[in-house]
């Protein structure tokens, strides 16, 4: 008898099904290891610097000085992301990249509510050289605590692993949505691209350029397969969580061109990530390119997990862009081998 069986017979099959369904991710943050050491800066960014790129982590607090002019108050994540070949900022100076945007439960909220990431405060914690945290306490409405972990890899690679914990049952309808937005400065195409279908073919999975021609309309895509309802009240607030195409991923990953580079962002299968998009996000002739995610059956106390990764690697235009479409889609197919 196998031991699938034995649980079986003993009546505990259905118990350790649910002890396992449950069972937390280990941590990766120091939102759930005390023997993580780290110091906190002075300032509100912490710039880090390997091989070919240099990434500079803000807090959510204004910055106005040589490193970041102009940064404004409500913008965490990647103020900056350079690259030896282009030494430009590739998002908007005055915002970010992978800013933590919104927490979201299906409602209408006040917009300090809808955007509440941005104005609760940060905690910067530095681990080491090439790896930094943002720590943010259980925010004022969402009672969300969360942890952000940059980790700058010796391979090129920009790793985030996000965790959080609800304190407080304070979502309507059971889910939790939380975005994230990346704010690019003046690419030559607003345009993403990833490898799906669209809804009605049947053949095999090919290239889709992901066009939306003004915000909020054509904006999200969502992995093949992925048909989760949220309830949320119409018309919701925010244009892009629920602004479906009819586009459909079938791997998780998307990227970007802009001046001679491409901006990629990976995510793992398991997680489930919707990818966003708008034209002028922001601003006229700025996009941006989002993502979201979704916590369903929040549970108070629980601690939730999602990796992704960031490449910004030369891009190449014209002619060549098939194949390098191809051999960029292998490094990408490696790349979630690993994880």
């Amino acid at each position: 008898m196998n031991i699938r069986a034995l649980l079986r017979a003993a009546g505990l099959l259905g118990v350790c099904s649910s002890l396992l369904h449950a069972a937390e991710p280990p941590p990766r943050t120091s939102l759930a290891n005390s023997q993580v050491n780290f110091t906190v800066p002075d300032q509100p960014y912490v710039v880090l610097r390997r091989g070919d790129l240099e990434v500079v982590v803000v807090d959510n607090r204004a910055v106005d000085d040589a490193v970041l002019p102009g940064h404004r108050a409500g913008y965490s994540g990647l103020a900056s992301l350079k690259h030896t070949r282009q030494p430009r900022n590739l998002f908007v100076p005055a915002y970010a990249g992978l800013n933590f945007e919104h927490i979201l439960d299906g409602t209408a909220q006040a917009r300090t509510v809808l955007f509440e990431p941005r104005h609760a405060p940060m905690e910067l914690r530095v681990i080491d050289r090439h790896t930094v945290e943002l720590y943010q306490a259980p925010t004022p409405y969402y009672g969300l605590e969360s942890c952000h972990r940059f980790v700058l890899r010796a391979d090129g690679v920009l790793e985030l692993t996000f965790e959080c914990i609800p304190r407080r049952a304070t979502w309507r309808h059971g889910y939790l949505l939380l975005f994230w937005a990346s704010y690019i400065d003046r690419p030559e195409s607003l345009d993403i691209h990833f490898v799906g279908r669209t809804e009605g073919e049947t053949g095999p999975p090919h290239w889709i350029r992901g066009v939306t021609p003004k915000h909020g309309v054509d904006a999200t895509h969502r992995p093949l397969g992925d048909d989760r309802e949220l309830t949320h009240i119409e018309p919701f607030p925010l244009e892009l969580p629920f602004a479906f195409s009819r586009h459909r991923y079938t791997e998780p990953w998307y990227f970007g061109a802009c001046r001679g580079l491409a901006f990629v962002q990976v995510f793992r299968a398991r997680d489930g990530i919707r990818l966003t998009q708008s034209p002028s996000g922001g601003g006229a002739g700025c996009p941006a390119w989002d993502f979201q995610w979704i916590i369903p059956d929040c549970k108070v106390n629980r601690r939730y997990q999602f990796v992704m990764h960031a490449l910004y690697t030369p891009w190449p235009e014209g002619a060549d862009e098939p194949r390098a479409r191809e051999e960029l889609r292998q490094r990408v197919k490696t790349l979630m081998e690993l994880e």
